[in-house]
C-alpha cells in the first residue's frame, strides 16, 4: 500500500511539474517619474501571457526580490521603473538570480533606474539623460532575424518619448535604432540605439525604450516587439 500511495505521489508530482507554465514577474516599482503607461501596460503583458502559454504575476513591492521567490520566474520585467527601487539585499537577490540564468526585460524607463548601481546599468545597457517633446519619428530596424524585431519593417514611423542616454553600453547587439535626423532633440548621433539584447553575467537581457504612451500597449507592432523580448529572456526560440 505505502509503495503504491509513493507511485501515485510521484506520477502526480510528474503531471504538475508537466502542466506548471513559466512565469515572469513584472516588476513597476517608481522612485521617480510615474509613468503613467503602467496602468496599461501590466494587462497587456497579461493578455500577452495568457495568449502565449506564461504566467504573469506582477508588483510593485521590492520585498519580493528574494533569492527564494525569483527562482520560480523564467524572466524579470522592469516596466517603467524609476530611480532607486532595490535595496542592498535585494540588489544581491537579482545579482543571483542573473547569475544563474535569469532573465531580464527593460522596459522604456528602466534606463532611469538605479544610477548607483553599476551591475544594473550594464545589465540594462544604457542610463538615461534626457528626452525632448513626445513626437513621430523614423526607427531603422537593423537586425530583422531576432525573435523581437523579426516581424517588424524595415522603417518604422511611429509617435513615442525618445530618450538621449547619457552612457551606453558596449556589449550590446543593437536590433533598432533611430534616425535623427527624422526628428528634434536627439543627442546620440548617428549610433542611438533603442533595442538591443545581450547575455550578460549568466543571464539573457533585453531592452526596448519603446512603451511611454499608452497607445503602445494596444499597437500590434509593439506589442510582439515586446512579447519577443519577454521570450528571448525567457529563453524560448518562439
Amino acid at each position: 500500500m505505502k509503495k503504491l500511495l509513493t507511485i501515485c505521489l510521484l506520477i502526480g508530482a510528474s503531471i504538475t511539474q508537466v502542466l506548471a507554465k513559466d512565469k515572469v514577474l513584472v516588476f513597476c516599482k517608481t522612485a521617480g517619474f510615474h509613468h503613467n503607461s503602467i496602468a496599461v501596460g501590466v494587462p497587456a503583458i497579461m493578455k500577452l501571457g495568457q495568449e502565449n502559454n506564461f504566467d504573469v504575476d506582477s508588483t510593485t513591492n521590492a520585498a519580493k526580490f528574494t533569492i527564494d521567490n525569483l527562482k520560480q520566474y523564467k524572466a524579470v520585467i522592469f516596466l517603467s521603473t524609476t530611480g532607486d527601487v532595490l535595496n542592498d539585499t535585494q540588489q544581491a537577490a537579482f545579482e543571483q538570480y542573473i547569475k544563474a540564468g535569469g532573465g531580464f526585460v527593460g522596459v522604456h524607463a528602466a534606463t532611469d533606474t538605479e544610477y548607483d548601481w553599476p551591475w544594473y546599468g550594464k545589465l540594462v545597457g544604457a542610463y538615461f539623460k534626457s528626452h525632448p517633446k513626445q513626437q513621430e519619428a523614423t526607427l531603422d530596424v537593423v537586425d530583422r532575424n531576432f525573435i523581437a524585431t523579426k516581424h517588424l519593417p524595415e522603417t518604422w514611423k511611429r509617435w513615442d518619448e525618445w530618450y538621449n542616454y547619457k552612457w551606453i553600453g558596449d556589449d550590446l547587439h543593437v536590433l533598432i535604432k533611430i534616425d535623427e535626423k527624422s526628428y528634434t532633440g536627439g543627442e546620440n548621433g548617428d549610433n542611438h540605439p533603442m533595442a538591443w539584447y545581450h547575455n550578460f553575467d549568466g543571464g539573457r537581457a533585453f531592452y526596448t525604450e519603446l512603451g511611454h504612451t499608452d497607445e503602445s500597449y494596444a499597437d500590434p507592432l509593439y506589442l510582439n516587439h515586446l512579447l519577443g523580448g519577454i521570450k528571448y529572456a525567457m529563453g524560448r526560440k518562439n
